[in-house]
Protein backbone atom coordinates (compact mmCIF):
# COMPACT_ATOMS: atom_id res chain seq x y z
CA UNK A 1 0.00 0.00 0.00
CA UNK A 2 3.26 2.53 -0.63
CA UNK A 3 1.98 3.81 -3.92
CA UNK A 4 0.75 6.81 -5.39
CA UNK A 5 2.87 9.62 -4.93
CA UNK A 6 3.56 11.26 -2.06
CA UNK A 7 1.90 13.69 0.48
CA UNK A 8 3.31 15.67 3.73
CA UNK A 9 2.77 14.77 7.01
CA UNK A 10 -0.37 15.49 8.73
CA UNK A 11 -0.99 16.46 11.97
CA UNK A 12 -3.78 14.38 13.53
CA UNK A 13 -5.46 15.45 16.47
CA UNK A 14 -3.97 14.45 19.94
CA UNK A 15 -7.58 12.52 20.79
CA UNK A 16 -7.32 9.66 18.69
CA UNK A 17 -3.80 9.18 19.12
CA UNK A 18 -4.24 9.06 22.57
CA UNK A 19 -4.42 5.19 22.75
CA UNK A 20 -1.49 5.06 19.86
CA UNK A 21 0.77 7.19 22.03
CA UNK A 22 -0.02 5.85 25.17
CA UNK A 23 -1.68 8.37 26.35
CA UNK A 24 0.06 11.60 25.57
CA UNK A 25 -1.61 14.78 25.87
CA UNK A 26 0.98 17.25 23.92
CA UNK A 27 -0.93 18.87 21.41
CA UNK A 28 1.85 19.69 19.26
CA UNK A 29 2.17 15.53 18.29
CA UNK A 30 2.20 14.73 14.75
CA UNK A 31 1.69 10.92 13.78
CA UNK A 32 3.69 10.35 10.66
CA UNK A 33 2.16 8.77 7.60
CA UNK A 34 4.11 5.81 8.38
CA UNK A 35 2.84 5.23 12.00
CA UNK A 36 -0.78 5.40 10.33
CA UNK A 37 -0.01 3.34 8.19
CA UNK A 38 0.65 0.27 10.25
CA UNK A 39 -1.91 1.12 12.17
CA UNK A 40 -4.15 -0.13 9.48
CA UNK A 41 -1.40 -2.58 8.88
CA UNK A 42 -1.96 -4.14 12.65
CA UNK A 43 -5.35 -4.85 12.47
CA UNK A 44 -7.94 -7.49 10.30
CA UNK A 45 -10.43 -5.60 8.46
CA UNK A 46 -13.93 -7.02 7.88
CA UNK A 47 -14.40 -8.35 4.48
CA UNK A 48 -17.64 -9.09 2.33
CA UNK A 49 -17.06 -12.19 -0.40
CA UNK A 50 -21.10 -12.67 -1.30
CA UNK A 51 -21.21 -13.36 -4.60
CA UNK A 52 -24.16 -11.30 -4.99
CA UNK A 53 -22.87 -8.08 -3.98
CA UNK A 54 -22.05 -5.96 -6.53
CA UNK A 55 -18.10 -4.37 -5.88
CA UNK A 56 -17.45 -0.56 -5.71
CA UNK A 57 -14.98 1.50 -4.38
CA UNK A 58 -14.10 4.92 -2.32
CA UNK A 59 -11.26 6.88 -1.44
CA UNK A 60 -10.84 8.62 1.99
CA UNK A 61 -9.29 11.73 1.32
CA UNK A 62 -7.45 13.38 4.46
CA UNK A 63 -5.64 17.02 4.29
CA UNK A 64 -4.07 19.24 6.13
CA UNK A 65 -5.66 22.46 5.98
CA UNK A 66 -4.33 25.15 9.03
CA UNK A 67 -2.57 22.68 10.75
CA UNK A 68 -5.45 20.58 11.11
CA UNK A 69 -6.69 17.52 9.42
CA UNK A 70 -9.31 17.52 7.54
CA UNK A 71 -11.72 14.62 5.82
CA UNK A 72 -12.93 15.64 2.12
CA UNK A 73 -16.42 15.08 0.94
CA UNK A 74 -18.59 15.29 -1.96
CA UNK A 75 -22.03 16.89 -2.53
CA UNK A 76 -24.02 14.59 -5.40
CA UNK A 77 -25.77 17.16 -7.79
CA UNK A 78 -29.30 16.82 -8.25
CA UNK A 79 -28.35 15.25 -11.82
CA UNK A 80 -26.89 11.94 -10.87
CA UNK A 81 -29.21 8.49 -11.52
CA UNK A 82 -28.69 7.64 -7.41
CA UNK A 83 -28.06 9.28 -4.06
CA UNK A 84 -29.55 12.98 -5.39
CA UNK A 85 -27.89 15.64 -3.70
CA UNK A 86 -26.25 13.50 -0.55
CA UNK A 87 -22.77 14.12 0.99
CA UNK A 88 -20.59 10.55 -0.11
CA UNK A 89 -16.58 10.05 -0.63
CA UNK A 90 -15.73 10.37 -4.47
CA UNK A 91 -16.11 7.09 -6.00
CA UNK A 92 -18.02 4.53 -7.65
CA UNK A 93 -18.56 1.00 -9.09
CA UNK A 94 -16.02 -1.36 -9.99
CA UNK A 95 -15.64 -1.40 -14.05
CA UNK A 96 -13.85 -4.37 -15.75
CA UNK A 97 -11.49 -3.09 -16.87
CA UNK A 98 -10.28 -1.85 -13.26
CA UNK A 99 -7.15 -3.20 -12.45
CA UNK A 100 -8.79 -3.86 -8.90
CA UNK A 101 -10.85 -1.80 -6.35
CA UNK A 102 -8.10 0.74 -5.32
CA UNK A 103 -8.28 1.68 -9.49
CA UNK A 104 -11.53 1.83 -9.09
CA UNK A 105 -11.52 4.50 -6.14
CA UNK A 106 -8.47 6.33 -7.79
CA UNK A 107 -10.36 6.44 -11.28
CA UNK A 108 -13.81 7.78 -9.99
CA UNK A 109 -12.10 9.85 -7.85
CA UNK A 110 -10.29 11.91 -10.54
CA UNK A 111 -13.37 12.11 -12.87
CA UNK A 112 -15.51 13.45 -10.15
CA UNK A 113 -13.12 15.80 -8.65
CA UNK A 114 -9.47 15.89 -11.13
CA UNK A 115 -7.31 14.66 -8.76
CA UNK A 116 -5.15 12.92 -10.44
CA UNK A 117 -4.13 9.04 -9.32
CA UNK A 118 -0.55 10.15 -8.57
CA UNK A 119 -1.24 12.88 -6.20
CA UNK A 120 -2.72 10.45 -3.78
CA UNK A 121 -0.66 8.42 -1.69
CA UNK A 122 -2.72 5.50 -0.01
CA UNK A 123 -2.45 4.54 3.66
CA UNK A 124 -4.64 1.15 4.65
CA UNK A 125 -8.15 0.14 3.67
CA UNK A 126 -11.06 0.58 5.97
CA UNK A 127 -13.58 -2.45 6.66
CA UNK A 128 -16.19 -3.19 4.11
CA UNK A 129 -19.53 -1.71 4.09
CA UNK A 130 -22.92 -3.09 2.52
CA UNK A 131 -25.66 -0.60 0.99
CA UNK A 132 -29.28 -1.09 1.17
CA UNK A 133 -28.60 -1.34 -2.17
CA UNK A 134 -26.67 -4.34 -2.13
CA UNK A 135 -23.06 -2.80 -3.55
CA UNK A 136 -19.90 -3.86 -1.71
CA UNK A 137 -17.93 -0.77 -0.67
CA UNK A 138 -13.78 -1.05 -0.08
CA UNK A 139 -12.92 2.57 1.45
CA UNK A 140 -8.71 3.25 0.69
CA UNK A 141 -7.50 6.02 2.95
CA UNK A 142 -5.25 8.52 1.13
CA UNK A 143 -3.25 11.33 1.85
CA UNK A 144 -4.05 14.30 -0.69
CA UNK A 145 -2.07 17.73 -1.32
CA UNK A 146 -4.19 20.73 -0.65
CA UNK A 147 -4.87 22.97 -1.61
CA UNK A 148 -5.03 21.76 -4.91
CA UNK A 149 -6.79 22.76 -8.22
CA UNK A 150 -9.99 20.42 -7.80
CA UNK A 151 -12.31 20.55 -11.27
CA UNK A 152 -15.57 19.00 -10.14
CA UNK A 153 -17.72 16.95 -13.10
CA UNK A 154 -20.82 18.97 -13.48
CA UNK A 155 -22.81 16.20 -13.79
CA UNK A 156 -21.83 14.43 -10.91
CA UNK A 157 -20.42 16.77 -8.02
CA UNK A 158 -22.46 20.06 -6.59
CA UNK A 159 -19.45 21.51 -4.05
CA UNK A 160 -16.69 19.92 -2.34
CA UNK A 161 -17.25 19.78 2.01
CA UNK A 162 -13.95 19.63 4.15
CA UNK A 163 -15.02 18.12 7.27
CA UNK A 164 -12.56 18.76 10.37
CA UNK A 165 -11.91 15.42 11.81
CA UNK A 166 -11.63 16.53 15.12
CA UNK A 167 -15.28 17.30 14.69
CA UNK A 168 -15.92 13.13 14.26
CA UNK A 169 -13.74 12.15 17.99
CA UNK A 170 -16.98 13.81 19.59
CA UNK A 171 -18.71 10.04 20.03
CA UNK A 172 -22.26 12.75 20.37
CA UNK A 173 -21.42 13.56 16.79
CA UNK A 174 -22.12 10.46 15.53
CA UNK A 175 -26.39 9.90 15.87
CA UNK A 176 -28.22 6.77 15.49
CA UNK A 177 -31.64 6.46 14.69
CA UNK A 178 -34.72 7.47 12.54
CA UNK A 179 -33.30 9.93 9.61
CA UNK A 180 -35.58 11.84 7.11
CA UNK A 181 -34.14 12.00 3.49
CA UNK A 182 -36.57 12.84 0.76
CA UNK A 183 -39.41 12.45 2.50
CA UNK A 184 -38.71 8.68 4.31
CA UNK A 185 -37.61 7.79 6.94
CA UNK A 186 -34.34 5.69 7.83
CA UNK A 187 -32.74 4.17 10.98
CA UNK A 188 -29.33 4.81 10.48
CA UNK A 189 -26.04 6.70 11.43
CA UNK A 190 -25.94 10.27 10.66
CA UNK A 191 -23.35 13.13 11.13
CA UNK A 192 -24.53 16.82 11.05
CA UNK A 193 -22.12 19.70 10.27
CA UNK A 194 -22.95 23.19 8.71
CA UNK A 195 -26.32 22.38 7.44
CA UNK A 196 -25.24 19.21 5.81
CA UNK A 197 -26.51 15.95 6.09
CA UNK A 198 -23.84 12.79 6.46
CA UNK A 199 -25.38 9.72 6.68
CA UNK A 200 -25.70 6.09 5.43
CA UNK A 201 -22.59 4.22 4.15
CA UNK A 202 -20.64 7.59 4.19
CA UNK A 203 -21.24 8.07 7.96
CA UNK A 204 -20.80 4.42 8.87
CA UNK A 205 -17.08 4.44 6.61
CA UNK A 206 -16.52 8.07 9.07
CA UNK A 207 -17.29 5.90 12.36
CA UNK A 208 -14.97 3.26 11.36
CA UNK A 209 -12.20 4.98 10.48
CA UNK A 210 -12.25 7.10 13.59
CA UNK A 211 -12.71 3.67 15.62
CA UNK A 212 -9.72 2.60 14.12
CA UNK A 213 -8.17 5.53 14.70
CA UNK A 214 -8.98 5.46 18.55
CA UNK A 215 -7.73 1.54 18.47
CA UNK A 216 -11.48 0.07 18.80
CA UNK A 217 -11.19 -2.37 16.22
Amino acid sequence: MDRRGTAADLPVPEKSLRRLLGGVRNPGLTMEKEKLRKTFQGRGRKIEDRPDLTPAAVLVPLFQKNRHTHILLTKRTEKVDQHKGQISFPGGAYHYEDLDCLTTALRETEEEIGLSMDAVEILGELDHTVTITQFKICPYVGLIPYPYPFQLSPFEVDRLIELPLEILLDPSKFKEGPFNWGGRTFLNYYVEYQGDFIWGATARILKNFVEVLNGET
